[in-house]
């Protein structure tokens, strides 16, 4: 991933419920690509990479 550069999920589709994210080395921070200035939350790097490990692997649900 480019660092502080904002990249849109490769698991969103054209329905508008897109998430974007952006490495900041140490942290990653997630935002919503419909509302990019209401916020966003920041993950400590090794949290956001543990996360995406276990939703690849089918160890945790997601919400639908």
């Amino acid at each position: 991933m480019q660092h502080n550069a904002w990249r849109k999920s490769s698991r969103s589709g054209n329905n508008g419920q897109c998430v974007e994210v952006r490495d900041r080395g140490v942290q990653v921070d997630v935002r919503d690509s419909k509302a990019p200035t209401a916020g966003m939350l920041s993950f400590e790097a090794a949290a956001w990479d543990a996360f995406v490990s276990r939703i690849k692997g089918g160890r945790q649900s997601i919400p639908s």
